[in-house]
Formats: structure tokens, sequence, C-alpha cells
């Protein structure tokens, strides 16, 4: 019996901040950036998870912040 193994997946970012899985085996897509966790990928969202507590992108953070210095 031959066994079935699951994929290799990788925990990805944007220039944005915005978090993702990606297949191991696969090129990146342009404009993603390796973050460094690897694994199965339901060990991979639940890293996302922990680290990705704000899901406003990079340059919206930074547009509200200018604003409220402003």
């Amino acid at each position: 019996m031959t066994t079935v193994q699951e994929p290799e997946y990788l925990v990805v970012h944007n220039d944005e901040e915005q978090y993702s899985i990606w297949r191991a085996d696969r090129e990146l897509p342009a404009g993603w950036h390796a973050e460094g966790t690897k694994g199965p990928r339901q060990s991979c969202l639940d890293h996302i998870d922990q680290v990705w507590t704000d899901m406003r992108p990079l340059s919206l953070r930074r547009r509200m912040l200018a604003s409220e210095s402003a």
C-alpha cells in the first residue's frame, strides 16, 4: 500500500504585509516572499492566525497613521 504524503507549504507575505500559503515545490508568484515558516498546510495556517493580527494592508495603516498625526 502506498501512502500519499501531504505536500509541504510555505507561509508567504507580500509588500502590503498580507499573508498566504504556497506549495513549497512551486515557484513563488511575483510580489510574494517566503516568511520562513514551512510545513503541513494546517500548521502554516495556524502560524498565520498567530502572526497576522491586523488584516489592513500596510499602505492603509500608514495613511491612517498619517491622518491621525496631521
